[in-house]
């Protein structure tokens, strides 16, 4: 049987770049956990805290409850990641249900502690109905940003939208708030996860038409749970990809199947992103290493140091 020439040449560039292959060496990666509820959680999380540590993240952040619901957990999880380890951790703070003189006071205490890295987010109300601004509070992301920047010289990251936020008509409204953000202070944006790099790129070339020449670091969520993420897009307005559910229909009861394709999914991902320029990569890890792990492997990156040892309990 005769092979077609074409297919002679596109074998040949998968050997030219297999999925092994490692990058150049000058990519970083950052991390984001969220506060545990219970002393089980709390153990699981320092124990990725542990694991994730030696790849020498850029910077580790803890997430914000709606309606500043675990406010003191985010807390006390930066400052013990601020104290015993060598990871530089960023506090999410929102808007919701606080007002001006509250967050100012909670940001005050992240300085304190020597937290230097605030997430400042807008925020989404507890309940249904939509976002409502506290009567002296901060009314949105912008304004959050510039207050904090008046308080204290903050490193501040902000959300941006690949897809734009649902709350706003169109991509250009949406641009305009990030670039007012980054215009109040914001020194990078951290994008909603996505699924497809062209998704990212088509952002970012939108972004600079829009006047936007700050860093844009794009959020990668391994998928492992098929049926949660579709939720969870839904929520955020990110789209689902028709291939992707096919990738996982037939496991719901093979967990080591969905996470072996989430990993090489997520380094396919990255590995495409790297390709069109990206050197950070955000990567939201709820809380698991393993996956994080893998991808960071796979995309050649190695331990820097031995774990320091961490306390499982406060």
């Amino acid at each position: 049987m005769t092979i077609p020439v074409s297919h002679i040449e596109e074998a040949r560039r998968a050997l030219d770049a297999p999925l092994f292959a490692d990058l150049a060496g000058d990519a970083n990666v950052s991390f984001e956990f969220f506060p545990p509820k219970t002393e089980k959680m709390e153990q699981a999380l320092w124990e990725t805290v542990q694991t994730l540590e030696p790849f020498g993240p850029r910077f580790v952040s803890v997430t914000y409850g709606a309606g500043g619901s675990t406010r003191e957990r985010t807390h006390a999880t930066v400052a013990r990641i601020q104290r015993e380890t060598s990871l530089g951790a960023a506090a999410h703070l929102t808007c919701v249900e606080a007002s001006r003189d509250e967050i100012d006071e909670i940001a005050d205490a992240y300085w304190q502690a020597g937290v230097r890295h605030i997430v400042a987010l807008r925020g989404d109300a507890p309940g249904a109905g939509g976002f409502v601004p506290h009567p002296q509070g901060y009314t949105n992301a912008a304004d959050l940003v510039a207050g904090l920047k008046r308080l204290h010289p903050f490193e501040i990251s902000v959300a941006a939208y690949p897809e734009r936020h649902p709350d706003s008509r169109d991509q250009a409204e949406d641009l305009d708030n990030l670039k007012r953000k980054l215009d109040a202070g914001a020194t990078r944006g951290i994008t909603q996860f996505f699924f497809e790099a062209e998704t990212f790129f088509r952002f970012r070339d939108d972004a600079v038409a829009a006047g936007i020449d700050a860093e844009m670091v794009p959020g990668i969520m391994p998928v492992t749970n098929f049926a949660s993420i579709l939720k969870m897009s839904a929520m955020c307005g990110t789209a689902v990809p028709p291939w992707l559910g096919r990738l996982f229909e037939g496991l719901e009861d093979h967990a080591t199947s969905r996470q072996l394709i989430a990993a090489t999914l997520a380094a396919e991902l990255c590995r495409n992103l790297y390709i069109g320029g990206v050197r950070d990569l955000h990567f939201y890890t709820l809380n698991r290493a393993e996956l994080s792990f893998a991808i960071c492997h796979l995309l050649g990156l190695r331990a820097k140091v031995a774990p320091v040892a961490v306390d499982a309990v406060a």
